[in-house]
Protein backbone atom coordinates (compact mmCIF):
# COMPACT_ATOMS: atom_id res chain seq x y z
CA UNK A 1 0.00 0.00 0.00
CA UNK A 2 1.00 3.63 -1.04
CA UNK A 3 2.25 5.77 2.10
CA UNK A 4 2.24 9.35 1.70
CA UNK A 5 5.56 10.89 0.54
CA UNK A 6 8.06 12.49 3.54
CA UNK A 7 10.08 15.20 2.19
CA UNK A 8 13.07 16.70 4.27
CA UNK A 9 12.58 20.06 2.25
CA UNK A 10 9.33 21.66 1.89
CA UNK A 11 8.29 23.15 -1.30
CA UNK A 12 6.28 26.48 -1.13
CA UNK A 13 4.19 27.68 -3.27
CA UNK A 14 1.05 30.55 -2.88
CA UNK A 15 -2.58 30.92 -2.43
CA UNK A 16 -2.54 32.33 -5.81
CA UNK A 17 -1.01 29.28 -7.04
CA UNK A 18 -3.36 26.87 -5.40
CA UNK A 19 -6.47 28.46 -6.08
CA UNK A 20 -5.75 29.08 -9.67
CA UNK A 21 -5.26 25.35 -10.04
CA UNK A 22 -8.47 24.85 -7.78
CA UNK A 23 -10.67 26.47 -9.82
CA UNK A 24 -9.60 24.74 -13.00
CA UNK A 25 -10.84 21.79 -11.41
CA UNK A 26 -13.93 22.78 -10.20
CA UNK A 27 -14.98 24.54 -13.93
CA UNK A 28 -14.03 27.65 -12.81
CA UNK A 29 -11.91 29.06 -15.40
CA UNK A 30 -13.34 26.89 -18.37
CA UNK A 31 -16.83 26.18 -17.67
CA UNK A 32 -17.72 23.03 -19.06
CA UNK A 33 -19.98 21.83 -21.88
CA UNK A 34 -23.73 20.87 -20.47
CA UNK A 35 -23.26 17.16 -21.33
CA UNK A 36 -20.26 16.62 -18.98
CA UNK A 37 -23.08 17.87 -16.20
CA UNK A 38 -22.47 14.59 -14.31
CA UNK A 39 -18.18 14.99 -14.99
CA UNK A 40 -18.83 18.42 -12.81
CA UNK A 41 -20.60 16.29 -10.20
CA UNK A 42 -18.36 13.70 -9.58
CA UNK A 43 -15.41 16.20 -10.15
CA UNK A 44 -16.40 18.17 -7.11
CA UNK A 45 -17.91 14.93 -5.17
CA UNK A 46 -21.22 15.88 -5.40
CA UNK A 47 -23.73 18.76 -4.81
CA UNK A 48 -24.54 20.43 -1.51
CA UNK A 49 -28.49 20.27 -1.91
CA UNK A 50 -30.05 21.10 1.71
CA UNK A 51 -31.61 23.71 -0.68
CA UNK A 52 -31.58 22.61 -4.15
CA UNK A 53 -32.05 26.03 -5.73
CA UNK A 54 -28.00 26.74 -4.82
CA UNK A 55 -27.82 22.86 -6.34
CA UNK A 56 -28.81 24.14 -9.38
CA UNK A 57 -26.84 27.34 -9.52
CA UNK A 58 -23.71 25.83 -8.15
CA UNK A 59 -23.85 23.62 -11.78
CA UNK A 60 -25.02 27.21 -13.28
CA UNK A 61 -21.40 28.50 -12.10
CA UNK A 62 -19.40 25.45 -13.68
CA UNK A 63 -21.61 24.68 -16.81
CA UNK A 64 -21.91 26.99 -19.91
CA UNK A 65 -25.14 26.90 -21.26
CA UNK A 66 -27.38 25.25 -18.57
CA UNK A 67 -30.87 24.42 -19.21
CA UNK A 68 -32.80 25.57 -16.44
CA UNK A 69 -34.50 22.41 -15.83
CA UNK A 70 -31.49 20.40 -16.37
CA UNK A 71 -30.85 19.49 -12.78
CA UNK A 72 -34.60 18.74 -12.26
CA UNK A 73 -34.31 16.38 -15.65
CA UNK A 74 -31.09 14.39 -14.33
CA UNK A 75 -32.73 13.78 -11.11
CA UNK A 76 -36.30 13.04 -11.13
CA UNK A 77 -36.41 11.49 -15.13
CA UNK A 78 -32.95 9.96 -16.21
CA UNK A 79 -32.11 9.27 -12.54
CA UNK A 80 -28.60 9.88 -13.38
CA UNK A 81 -28.14 11.89 -9.87
CA UNK A 82 -29.65 10.69 -7.04
CA UNK A 83 -30.33 12.46 -3.33
CA UNK A 84 -29.56 11.64 -0.50
CA UNK A 85 -27.48 11.98 3.35
CA UNK A 86 -23.97 11.69 2.44
CA UNK A 87 -21.21 13.88 3.54
CA UNK A 88 -21.47 15.81 7.38
CA UNK A 89 -24.78 14.35 6.91
CA UNK A 90 -26.06 17.02 4.80
CA UNK A 91 -28.45 16.64 1.75
CA UNK A 92 -26.17 15.99 -1.35
CA UNK A 93 -26.81 15.03 -5.17
CA UNK A 94 -24.72 12.36 -6.26
CA UNK A 95 -24.36 10.39 -9.24
CA UNK A 96 -25.87 7.79 -9.68
CA UNK A 97 -23.73 5.44 -11.01
CA UNK A 98 -20.83 5.99 -8.97
CA UNK A 99 -23.25 5.47 -5.50
CA UNK A 100 -21.60 2.38 -4.62
CA UNK A 101 -18.53 3.94 -4.46
CA UNK A 102 -20.11 6.81 -1.90
CA UNK A 103 -21.93 3.97 0.35
CA UNK A 104 -18.76 2.20 0.42
CA UNK A 105 -17.29 5.04 2.27
CA UNK A 106 -20.58 6.41 3.70
CA UNK A 107 -20.79 3.08 5.49
CA UNK A 108 -17.94 3.92 7.79
CA UNK A 109 -18.98 7.08 9.06
CA UNK A 110 -19.97 7.09 12.97
CA UNK A 111 -22.32 9.48 14.09
CA UNK A 112 -25.80 9.76 13.76
CA UNK A 113 -25.90 6.47 15.56
CA UNK A 114 -24.91 4.82 12.60
CA UNK A 115 -22.13 2.31 14.38
CA UNK A 116 -23.43 0.98 18.17
CA UNK A 117 -26.68 1.93 18.27
CA UNK A 118 -29.63 -1.01 18.62
CA UNK A 119 -32.47 1.79 18.68
CA UNK A 120 -30.83 3.45 15.27
CA UNK A 121 -30.55 -0.25 13.50
CA UNK A 122 -33.92 -1.11 14.58
CA UNK A 123 -35.35 1.88 12.82
CA UNK A 124 -33.09 1.21 10.08
CA UNK A 125 -34.00 -2.08 9.25
CA UNK A 126 -37.55 -1.14 9.88
CA UNK A 127 -36.99 1.87 6.83
CA UNK A 128 -35.05 -0.66 4.34
CA UNK A 129 -38.44 -3.33 4.87
CA UNK A 130 -41.03 -0.15 4.15
CA UNK A 131 -39.20 0.82 1.33
CA UNK A 132 -37.86 -2.23 -0.40
CA UNK A 133 -40.30 -1.53 -3.76
CA UNK A 134 -42.07 1.18 -2.68
CA UNK A 135 -42.07 5.44 -3.14
CA UNK A 136 -43.50 6.83 0.77
CA UNK A 137 -44.40 10.24 1.80
CA UNK A 138 -43.31 10.55 4.97
CA UNK A 139 -46.35 10.10 7.01
CA UNK A 140 -46.65 7.02 5.17
CA UNK A 141 -43.15 5.98 5.93
CA UNK A 142 -44.00 7.02 9.66
CA UNK A 143 -46.89 4.90 9.63
CA UNK A 144 -44.55 1.25 8.00
CA UNK A 145 -41.91 1.75 10.52
CA UNK A 146 -44.52 1.59 13.30
CA UNK A 147 -46.56 -1.26 12.10
CA UNK A 148 -42.82 -2.99 11.94
CA UNK A 149 -41.77 -2.22 14.77
CA UNK A 150 -45.00 -2.01 17.09
CA UNK A 151 -43.31 1.40 18.71
CA UNK A 152 -44.89 4.93 17.96
CA UNK A 153 -41.35 6.12 19.38
CA UNK A 154 -39.45 5.10 15.71
CA UNK A 155 -42.70 6.80 13.92
CA UNK A 156 -41.66 10.09 15.55
CA UNK A 157 -37.95 9.66 14.85
CA UNK A 158 -39.19 9.22 11.18
CA UNK A 159 -41.45 12.64 10.94
CA UNK A 160 -38.36 14.62 12.60
CA UNK A 161 -38.07 17.03 10.11
CA UNK A 162 -34.13 17.20 9.96
CA UNK A 163 -33.85 14.02 8.88
CA UNK A 164 -30.80 13.48 11.85
CA UNK A 165 -32.43 9.39 12.65
CA UNK A 166 -33.12 8.87 8.91
CA UNK A 167 -29.23 9.46 8.15
CA UNK A 168 -27.59 6.10 9.08
CA UNK A 169 -30.67 4.36 7.05
CA UNK A 170 -28.79 6.70 4.03
CA UNK A 171 -25.51 6.08 4.34
CA UNK A 172 -26.00 1.96 4.80
CA UNK A 173 -28.15 2.50 1.06
CA UNK A 174 -31.74 2.11 2.71
CA UNK A 175 -33.18 5.18 1.63
CA UNK A 176 -32.91 7.89 -1.24
CA UNK A 177 -35.67 10.90 -2.20
CA UNK A 178 -38.31 10.33 -4.84
CA UNK A 179 -39.77 13.20 -6.11
CA UNK A 180 -42.28 15.45 -4.16
CA UNK A 181 -45.87 15.59 -4.18
CA UNK A 182 -46.94 19.09 -3.65
CA UNK A 183 -45.29 19.69 -0.11
CA UNK A 184 -44.70 15.86 0.98
CA UNK A 185 -41.86 15.15 0.89
CA UNK A 186 -41.22 11.02 -0.69
CA UNK A 187 -38.89 8.70 0.03
CA UNK A 188 -37.80 5.19 -1.69
CA UNK A 189 -34.59 2.71 -1.36
CA UNK A 190 -31.69 3.75 -4.13
CA UNK A 191 -32.17 -0.60 -5.02
CA UNK A 192 -35.49 0.53 -5.61
CA UNK A 193 -35.43 3.96 -7.50
CA UNK A 194 -32.37 3.68 -9.79
CA UNK A 195 -32.53 1.62 -12.92
CA UNK A 196 -28.80 -0.34 -12.58
CA UNK A 197 -27.07 -2.48 -9.74
CA UNK A 198 -25.52 -0.45 -7.18
CA UNK A 199 -21.61 -1.90 -7.36
CA UNK A 200 -20.30 -1.28 -3.78
CA UNK A 201 -16.31 -1.70 -3.53
CA UNK A 202 -14.13 -2.53 -0.23
CA UNK A 203 -14.58 -0.09 2.37
CA UNK A 204 -11.26 0.40 2.76
CA UNK A 205 -10.73 1.04 -0.90
CA UNK A 206 -13.88 3.22 -0.97
CA UNK A 207 -12.46 5.25 1.80
CA UNK A 208 -8.70 6.14 -0.14
CA UNK A 209 -11.08 7.13 -3.45
CA UNK A 210 -12.96 9.42 -1.20
CA UNK A 211 -9.95 10.82 -0.09
CA UNK A 212 -8.45 11.14 -4.00
CA UNK A 213 -11.32 12.88 -5.30
CA UNK A 214 -11.25 15.66 -2.28
CA UNK A 215 -7.70 16.51 -3.02
CA UNK A 216 -8.43 16.64 -6.59
CA UNK A 217 -11.17 19.18 -5.86
CA UNK A 218 -10.05 20.72 -2.57
CA UNK A 219 -6.27 20.37 -2.45
CA UNK A 220 -3.98 21.36 -1.15
CA UNK A 221 -5.66 20.66 2.21
CA UNK A 222 -4.56 20.19 5.17
CA UNK A 223 -5.70 17.25 7.89
CA UNK A 224 -8.68 18.99 9.47
CA UNK A 225 -10.09 20.17 6.54
CA UNK A 226 -10.06 17.17 5.02
CA UNK A 227 -11.73 15.22 7.83
CA UNK A 228 -14.15 18.17 8.53
CA UNK A 229 -15.68 17.89 5.09
CA UNK A 230 -16.17 13.89 5.76
CA UNK A 231 -17.69 14.49 8.86
CA UNK A 232 -16.16 16.44 11.89
CA UNK A 233 -14.09 13.84 13.01
CA UNK A 234 -10.26 15.59 13.67
CA UNK A 235 -7.06 16.00 11.90
CA UNK A 236 -6.08 12.25 13.35
CA UNK A 237 -9.03 10.64 10.95
CA UNK A 238 -7.51 13.01 8.24
CA UNK A 239 -4.20 12.29 8.98
CA UNK A 240 -4.93 8.60 8.75
CA UNK A 241 -6.96 9.12 5.67
CA UNK A 242 -3.91 11.15 4.07
CA UNK A 243 -1.29 8.45 4.86
CA UNK A 244 -3.44 5.71 2.86
CA UNK A 245 -2.04 7.85 -0.37
CA UNK A 246 1.07 8.84 -2.07
CA UNK A 247 0.75 12.69 -1.45
CA UNK A 248 3.57 15.45 -1.74
CA UNK A 249 3.82 18.03 1.26
CA UNK A 250 3.57 21.61 0.44
CA UNK A 251 3.87 25.07 2.58
CA UNK A 252 1.44 27.86 1.42
CA UNK A 253 2.51 30.79 3.79
CA UNK A 254 3.49 29.31 6.55
CA UNK A 255 0.71 26.48 6.67
CA UNK A 256 1.40 22.49 6.08
CA UNK A 257 -1.08 21.49 3.29
CA UNK A 258 -1.13 17.73 1.36
CA UNK A 259 -1.61 17.45 -2.26
CA UNK A 260 -1.58 13.73 -4.65
CA UNK A 261 1.63 14.18 -5.89
CA UNK A 262 0.39 13.64 -9.51
CA UNK A 263 -1.31 17.00 -8.98
CA UNK A 264 2.10 18.35 -7.96
CA UNK A 265 3.63 19.78 -11.10
CA UNK A 266 0.81 20.93 -12.45
CA UNK A 267 -0.31 22.90 -9.45
CA UNK A 268 3.02 24.70 -9.42
CA UNK A 269 2.80 25.69 -13.09
CA UNK A 270 -0.70 27.07 -12.52
CA UNK A 271 -0.86 30.87 -12.53
CA UNK A 272 -4.31 33.12 -11.59
CA UNK A 273 -6.44 33.14 -13.62
CA UNK A 274 -7.84 37.33 -13.34
CA UNK A 275 -11.30 35.77 -13.05
CA UNK A 276 -14.40 36.78 -10.77
CA UNK A 277 -17.21 34.45 -10.25
CA UNK A 278 -20.75 34.43 -8.61
CA UNK A 279 -20.78 31.14 -6.60
CA UNK A 280 -24.40 30.55 -5.02
CA UNK A 281 -25.37 29.66 -1.32
CA UNK A 282 -24.09 26.45 0.32
CA UNK A 283 -21.50 25.96 -2.92
CA UNK A 284 -18.66 22.99 -2.62
CA UNK A 285 -16.53 25.26 -2.93
CA UNK A 286 -17.31 27.39 0.23
CA UNK A 287 -18.25 23.72 1.78
CA UNK A 288 -15.12 21.99 0.55
CA UNK A 289 -12.43 23.75 2.54
CA UNK A 290 -12.18 27.63 3.21
CA UNK A 291 -11.84 28.19 6.75
CA UNK A 292 -8.29 28.89 6.46
CA UNK A 293 -6.83 32.74 5.82
CA UNK A 294 -5.42 32.20 2.38
CA UNK A 295 -8.73 31.40 1.44
CA UNK A 296 -11.19 33.54 3.06
CA UNK A 297 -10.07 36.88 5.52
CA UNK A 298 -10.93 36.33 9.06
CA UNK A 299 -12.41 39.01 9.62
CA UNK A 300 -15.21 38.08 7.14
CA UNK A 301 -16.02 35.08 8.53
CA UNK A 302 -19.51 36.03 10.08
CA UNK A 303 -20.58 37.49 6.62
CA UNK A 304 -19.96 33.56 5.08
CA UNK A 305 -20.19 31.40 7.15
CA UNK A 306 -23.87 32.32 9.15
CA UNK A 307 -25.91 31.60 12.11
CA UNK A 308 -28.05 28.03 11.97
CA UNK A 309 -25.48 26.57 9.69
CA UNK A 310 -26.60 29.06 6.32
CA UNK A 311 -23.79 29.61 3.88
CA UNK A 312 -24.06 33.10 2.29
CA UNK A 313 -23.59 33.32 -1.55
CA UNK A 314 -20.28 34.37 -2.53
CA UNK A 315 -17.88 36.71 -5.06
CA UNK A 316 -14.75 34.78 -5.51
CA UNK A 317 -11.97 36.70 -6.96
CA UNK A 318 -9.41 34.60 -8.12
CA UNK A 319 -10.32 31.64 -5.91
CA UNK A 320 -10.38 34.18 -2.83
CA UNK A 321 -13.71 34.56 -1.08
CA UNK A 322 -14.14 38.35 -1.91
CA UNK A 323 -17.55 39.28 -1.09
CA UNK A 324 -20.90 38.00 -0.71
CA UNK A 325 -24.07 38.93 -2.91
CA UNK A 326 -27.78 37.86 -3.38
CA UNK A 327 -30.46 38.22 -5.93
CA UNK A 328 -34.33 38.57 -5.92
CA UNK A 329 -36.82 37.99 -8.17
CA UNK A 330 -39.86 41.08 -8.23
CA UNK A 331 -41.92 40.26 -11.46
CA UNK A 332 -40.08 40.77 -14.28
CA UNK A 333 -37.09 42.06 -13.05
CA UNK A 334 -34.09 40.24 -10.94
CA UNK A 335 -32.17 42.19 -8.62
CA UNK A 336 -28.66 41.25 -8.22
CA UNK A 337 -26.77 43.13 -5.12
CA UNK A 338 -22.86 42.63 -4.97
CA UNK A 339 -21.18 43.77 -1.57
CA UNK A 340 -17.37 43.10 -2.05
CA UNK A 341 -15.23 43.35 0.72
CA UNK A 342 -12.72 45.06 -1.13
CA UNK A 343 -12.60 47.29 -4.00
CA UNK A 344 -12.95 45.64 -7.16
CA UNK A 345 -10.23 45.90 -9.54
CA UNK A 346 -11.52 46.77 -12.65
CA UNK A 347 -11.43 43.26 -14.42
CA UNK A 348 -12.69 41.86 -11.38
CA UNK A 349 -16.04 44.04 -11.45
CA UNK A 350 -16.77 43.45 -15.49
CA UNK A 351 -16.28 39.62 -14.47
CA UNK A 352 -18.83 40.45 -11.95
CA UNK A 353 -21.38 42.22 -14.02
CA UNK A 354 -21.40 39.38 -16.31
CA UNK A 355 -21.73 36.86 -14.37
CA UNK A 356 -24.87 38.61 -13.17
CA UNK A 357 -26.20 39.01 -17.01
CA UNK A 358 -25.41 34.68 -16.77
CA UNK A 359 -27.55 34.08 -14.29
CA UNK A 360 -30.49 36.42 -15.60
CA UNK A 361 -30.13 34.38 -18.86
CA UNK A 362 -30.42 31.25 -16.67
CA UNK A 363 -33.37 31.78 -13.94
CA UNK A 364 -35.05 34.85 -16.05
CA UNK A 365 -36.10 38.50 -16.44
CA UNK A 366 -34.58 41.68 -16.70
CA UNK A 367 -31.53 42.58 -14.46
CA UNK A 368 -30.97 45.34 -12.16
CA UNK A 369 -27.65 44.89 -10.70
CA UNK A 370 -25.90 47.18 -7.93
CA UNK A 371 -21.65 46.58 -6.74
CA UNK A 372 -21.66 48.23 -3.38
Amino acid sequence: MARAVSRTRVESTSWGQALAWRMGRHHLVRRARPSRLLDVVSDICGLHAQVMSSAELSLWARVDGLERDAVREVLWERRELVKLWAMRGTLHLLRSSELGFWLSALGRQRKYGNQGSEEIDVLTQAVARALEGRILSREQLAQKVVRYTGSEEYGEFVRFSWGSYLKAASWRGHICFAPSVGNNVRFTAPSTWLPHEIARIDSDEALREMTRRFLRAYGPATPDILALWWGGYGPALGRKLLAELETTELEIEGLRVWLLARDRRALLAAEPPKLARLLPAFDPWVLGATRVEGLLDPAHKPLVYRPQGWISPVVLVNGRISGVWKHTQKGRRLIVEIEPFVRLQKWARANVEEEAERLAVFLGGELTVSIR
